[in-house]
């Protein structure tokens, strides 16, 4: 990212979230972002995710400047180079655990057997393969931050962005899905968390800090 800033507008007043960050970061690096509320990490990741592309300044994503491509080239970027996890989970009640890990591999085109294979795979390296039949109201917070964490990996990202992972669990289950997060990046995964928990940001190798849109020390 270079000379990135984000301003909304609230009616006729202009607010600038973020101001002129400038960040890299590595293949393989395991990041955490920290701030208060309204300090601008929810706008920083959603902008690393190409979930927003109305921003000024350069970001590139694996050397592909995201500014220059269309809202429909973002997106197919988006739904091949990323993997989200959610404090909220995100998943479809109307589906089962499979069919939840299954939705981003239908928009990448994958046929059925494939996308079987694939979901069955991660559900099983999450430890929920048993639950796969089962929809989101029936089990615990923890096997739906799983089944997230599945969701996100099926599609072989290059990046994992994760969006206050922890924060509805409890103390216990947090620290499991941490040893997960932790174990993809031992296995190579470049993984960006927002969190305002300074225990869970003190445990990862690298912190940016965010204060009033900026990237402080």
């Amino acid at each position: 990212m270079q000379n990135i800033s984000r301003s909304f507008l609230e009616g006729e007043a202009k607010f600038k979230v973020l101001d002129n960050i400038q960040l890299q970061i590595h293949e393989g690096e395991y990041v955490a972002i920290i701030g208060q509320s309204g300090s601008g990490k929810s706008t920083l990741l959603n902008i690393l995710g190409c979930l927003d592309n109305h921003f000024e300044g350069s970001y590139k994503l694996m050397n592909k400047e995201i500014s220059t491509h269309s809202d429909k080239e973002v997106s197919q970027i988006r739904n091949a180079m990323i993997g989200f996890v959610f404090q909220s989970f995100n998943l479809i009640p109307q589906l089962t655990l499979r069919e939840n890990v299954e939705v981003p591999l239908t928009y990448l085109g994958i046929n059925k057997e494939e996308r079987h294979r694939r979901s069955d795979e991660f559900l099983d390296k999450m430890k929920i393969s048993h639950r796969k039949h089962f929809f989101p109201t029936q089990i615990s917070g923890g096997e739906k931050q799983r089944c997230a964490i599945a969701r996100a990996l099926a599609s072989h990202p290059s990046l994992i962005l994760a969006d206050e992972p922890t924060g509805n669990l409890d103390s216990k289950t947090g620290e499991e899905i941490m040893c997960i997060f932790n174990d993809l990046n031992a296995q190579g995964k470049t993984i960006i968390m927002v969190t305002h928990d300074n225990k869970i940001a003190n445990s990862i190798p690298r912190v940016i800090r965010m204060k009033d849109g900026l990237i402080v020390p």
